[in-house]
């Protein structure tokens, strides 16, 4: 009798057990549904990226020593750089240097590790192509700054970050939420 007593008395505790927990998840649901919901319509509303924000690399072929400290740092190896050593002024003297961003994993190991600075990461994020040979940028290419959505006035640009919100005066009549 006595373990058939505490059988009901362990199948009642997991009941109220289990109830609690659909409570708490119905609580958590139920706090969502006063949120305004966050929607940006990309093409026409570009979010503002963070400080440190690692996009595409930018490349300045004039400070580069040809060092290849970036393909050593870099887990995959993955910068190409093509020198040859000039013997007249006894230094090294560069070719040709590319990045492959189909391949890149953006860890800003090359940028951090450039003894010269010839390196740096940009806010550029649109990088997606049809063809996945076009994602394999030259210096040339590597060599272009990206264009600042800041200054352009056909898109909304939406700031999601706690220093730079917008004042509520402006903000009441905007279909967009800027606040979060």
């Amino acid at each position: 009798m006595f373990p058939m007593l505490t059988g009901f008395i362990s199948y009642g505790q997991q009941t109220i057990r289990a109830a609690r927990y659909i409570g708490q998840g119905f609580i958590i649901t139920l706090s969502h549904t006063n949120r305004l919901p966050i929607t940006i319509h990309y093409p026409y509303e570009k979010s503002i990226t963070s400080e440190r924000f690692r996009g595409r690399i930018h490349f300045e072929f004039d400070k580069c020593i040809a060092c290849e400290v970036c393909v050593r740092v870099c887990p995959i190896d993955l910068p190409l750089v093509d020198w040859r050593f000039e013997k007249d002024i006894k230094r090294k003297q560069l070719l040709n240097y590319s990045i492959d961003f189909g391949v890149c994993i953006f860890c800003g190991n090359c940028v951090e590790y450039c003894p010269t600075n010839c390196l740096s990461m940009t806010e550029e994020y649109e990088l997606s192509t049809h063809d996945r040979h076009e994602l394999n940028y030259n210096q040339i290419a590597l060599s272009r700054l990206p264009i600042s959505i800041m200054g352009d006035y056909t898109i909304q640009t939406i700031r999601n970050s706690p220093q730079s919100k917008i004042d509520e005066e402006k903000s009441w009549n905007s279909r967009t939420i800027t606040d979060y």
